[in-house]
């Protein structure tokens, strides 16, 4: 039976992490000189400005529901990278933005749930600081594999050969999210043991930078 109270602490985790998320995106852009995202009313907090239906809730939630780790993206924002500074590199400051912004999201939650206890109290205080910790880390690992659309592809296309780059932008024209979703759909168990283990392995560094040996 699913529980409606974690679904909806889940989803409330989802939202404020994708928002953060798409966000930071659009702030870099515009810090380096782009202000397309901002003409487009995407340096905003309103979720729907950002969420897209299939990656940003039907995804989360499908992962959530099989006990698998909590991966997503968003509606991408719109960048004009004929107006960003650094070219391609530029991009991928862009794209990069948003899993850094995840990572210190969770890393940040980790150290206020460990000091204050939270992390490790029953209830609904606990559930949400868990949440932030794990959800915001399977959006950072997701979110920086190199398949288009997925932010990690902005950094490869900045290091690929003009062929790679080609194909790169093929892929994410003709396929885009639906890639993505087929991807979860036929790998989805072995990309959730991959994401797994990288999400144990960061929550173990967490652990190691504050002092705390784990087993």
């Amino acid at each position: 039976m699913i529980n409606i109270g974690a679904l909806l602490i889940v989803l409330g985790v989802i939202l404020v992490s994708m928002i953060l998320h798409e966000l930071s995106h659009g702030v870099v852009a515009y810090l380096l000189g782009d202000t397309t995202a901002k003409e487009e009313g995407r340096l905003t907090l309103n979720p729907i400005k950002h969420l897209d239906p299939v990656i940003s809730i039907i995804v989360p939630l499908m992962m959530y529901l099989t006990g698998g780790p909590i991966f997503g993206g968003a509606k991408p924002v719109p960048v004009d990278s004929r107006r960003l500074k650094g070219g391609a590199w530029g991009m991928a400051l862009v794209a990069i933005a948003g899993p850094l912004t995840n990572l210190i999201l969770a890393f940040i939650m980790f150290l206020i749930g460990h000091f204050g206890g939270g992390l490790y109290e029953p209830g609904v205080l606990g559930d949400i600081m868990r949440q932030m910790v794990l959800v915001n880390l399977g959006f950072f690992v997701f979110n920086i594999i190199p398949i288009p659309p997925l932010d990690g592809s902005r950094v490869l296309y900045a290091i690929a050969p003009d062929g790679a780059r080609n194909v790169m932008e093929q892929i994410e024209q003709t396929a885009g999210i639906w890639l993505i979703l087929i991807l979860v759909v036929i790998f989805g168990s072995a990309l959730s043991s991959i994401m797994s283990g990288a999400v144990a392995g960061i929550f173990r560094f967490f652990y190691f930078v504050i002092g705390v040996p784990v087993v």
